[in-house]
């Protein structure tokens, strides 16, 4: 795997706690920094998937699905009751 050296620019007190952060789980600042960004795609990308399955469940039903809802809905009580 090729690996790519990148400048960033952080905040004083944000570089001073990815410091403390890595010498606490003794790894290279550089890691720390890999191990975040991996985290975050990862997360983004699952955000992104959610927000594709949310957006093909929140269709509309149309009549004819209402209607077979209710049907079922009906059949299902009256299978549920005759057994109570």
């Amino acid at each position: 795997m090729t690996h790519i050296k990148t400048a960033i620019s952080l905040q004083k007190p944000l570089f001073e706690q990815a410091n403390a952060l890595a010498r606490e789980m003794r790894v290279s600042r550089s890691r720390l920094f890999v191990l975040a960004l991996e985290d975050f795609i990862r997360r983004y990308q699952n955000q992104q998937l959610l927000d594709k399955i949310n957006s093909a469940y929140e269709d509309a039903t149309d009549s004819n699905e209402e209607f077979r809802l209710r049907q079922m809905r009906h059949q299902q009580r009256q299978i549920v009751e005759g057994e109570w």
